[in-house]
């Protein structure tokens, strides 16, 4: 129960817990198939025969293809409606998920996993806008959002045990048949307990320009970076990929500002970027996992490879980072509750900064008790960081954009991801010295925490004092 100014007690509406688990399912497999099934692949290789290109495309493919749709895929929601654009990416990724579990080679594999991205593009940024109108009040959908991020932090953290369990238990095909019991599980529930929001304006005309270059952009991009760390930043299709996807979303830009200065409905509305919260989110989004993701990276690296630790043990000296988000997230949507997004937004990202400056200490024969701290500072700043970013863009962007705001989100996110790990990958390798590359690297991802705290803070007060 909660007091107004007035003095007159108003009524907290109730957490319903059966839409929020229908659409954390979808997020779940989401983030399952991110690391479920990097623990399958020398079985993969050995059974398929696969080449490492293969291989390498089998893996990544996937988070290509995501980032690469993720705008169609919120735009689609926002025109023809969340529920029906969730509920198909649902199917595109449960067939996928057959069609990988059946793969006779590698091209059929790559093919199934590529699918499956696209049904992640369409599944992420849909459940997001059918989670903020299911959940109205704006303290409300903060506790869910917290769970909805503690759902994908346990998915991701359990990927790489479930996927050693499988493959050891039964075979890599069970990696991606484990999908079709959620996933039919997800589609039960939403048809039961996951309303419609109101039909969206279905006159508006549909941004076919901005369609094609957002994909033609975002998919280059997202190659380029994939291939960046074993290829190198000057190979020629690496630089050829980031020029084709640059002049292709600067041609989004243009596009996109010409349509809206007609009256006409854009893909991705520029004017979404002028309220400080949204666009400061969507730089958040970019370094919070340039840092996390790619230090995650080179902190396996380093254990494997100048620790000497085996694939399981490096698993479980990794449980404190991984495992954070079964408790911060739920907080994190607490706090956002409480106090709104910015503040515990900031206050995680400083934790998170801390925490990369603890990677420091890292050597050839540092205690593991000496990086404790800096495991769990990060594993816990990151999930923390997540459910308040994703409350502040949501809130931030008009209702009938909701679905493109919370996919402009997860694309800052998803490059992020695909900078940090390419650039951190590509210091390990180069440089010597490996404990400098591992060193410089947690630098940068310190600053990139501390910049995006400064940027949390800044959208909070800009926010205050507008209000």
């Amino acid at each position: 129960m909660d007091l107004h100014t007035d003095g007159v007690a108003t009524t907290r509406p109730p957490l319903v817990v059966a839409p929020l688990l229908a659409l954390s399912l979808g997020y779940f497999l989401v983030m399952l198939d991110v690391t479920v099934v990097t623990v399958a692949v020398p079985e993969i290789q050995r059974s398929l025969g696969a080449t490492p290109a293969g291989l390498q495309w089998a893996v990544d493919g996937y988070s290509t293809i995501f980032a690469a749709l993720l705008l169609l895929g919120g735009g689609l929601g926002d025109r023809l409606g969340h529920r029906r654009i969730f509920l198909t990416g649902m199917g595109v990724f449960t067939a996928a998920s057959v069609v990988c579990a059946v793969a006779p080679d590698t091209a059929l594999l790559i093919t199934g996993r590529l699918l499956q991205g696209a049904g992640a593009a369409l599944l992420v940024p849909t459940s997001l806008a059918l989670l903020a109108a299911a959940y109205p009040d704006r303290t409300v959908r903060a506790r869910a959002l917290g769970f909805w991020a503690g759902v994908a932090g346990v998915a991701f953290a359990a990927g790489p045990v479930v996927g050693g369990v499988l493959v050891s238990g039964l075979s890599w095909r069970a990696v991606f048949w484990i999908n079709l019991p959620i996933a039919v599980l997800g589609v039960v529930l939403t048809r039961r307990h996951v309303p419609a929001p109101p039909k969206p304006d279905s006159g508006r005309r549909v941004d076919v320009v901005g369609q094609v270059l957002a994909i033609a952009g975002l998919g280059c991009v997202a190659a380029a970076l994939n291939e960046a760390g074993s290829a190198g930043w000057t190979s020629t299709p690496v630089l050829g990929a980031f020029v084709v996807g640059a002049l292709a979303l600067v041609t989004f830009v243009v596009t996109g500002r010409n349509l809206e200065r007609r009256g006409r409905s854009p893909l991705l509305p520029p004017s979404l970027f002028r309220h400080a919260g949204f666009a400061a989110t969507a730089a958040v989004g970019v370094l919070l996992n340039l840092g996390y993701y790619g230090m995650l990276y080179l902190s396996t690296l380093y254990f494997q490879n100048q620790r000497g630790f085996d694939a399981m043990t490096t698993g479980l000296v990794l449980l404190p980072t991984v495992c954070m988000a079964l408790i911060a997230a739920p907080l994190s949507g607490r706090l956002t509750a409480r106090f709104g997004p910015y503040r515990p937004m900031a206050g995680a990202l400083l934790l998170g900064a801390a925490g990369f400056v603890g990677w420091l200490a890292a050597g050839p024969d540092t205690p593991y008790t000496a990086l404790l701290f800096a495991l769990v500072a990060t594993g816990l700043a990151t999930p923390m960081t997540v459910p308040a970013a994703t409350a502040a863009i949501i809130e931030s962007a008009p209702a009938e954009h909701a679905g493109v705001a919370s996919a402009v989100f997860n694309v800052s996110r998803q490059i992020g991801n695909a900078v940090g790990v390419a650039l951190f990958g590509t210091l390990a390798v180069t440089l010597s010295d490996p404990y400098l590359g591992l060193h410089i690297s947690a630098v940068i991802a310190a600053v990139a925490f501390a910049a995006a705290a400064a940027l949390a803070f800044l959208a909070g007060r800009i926010r205050t004092v507008s209000c």
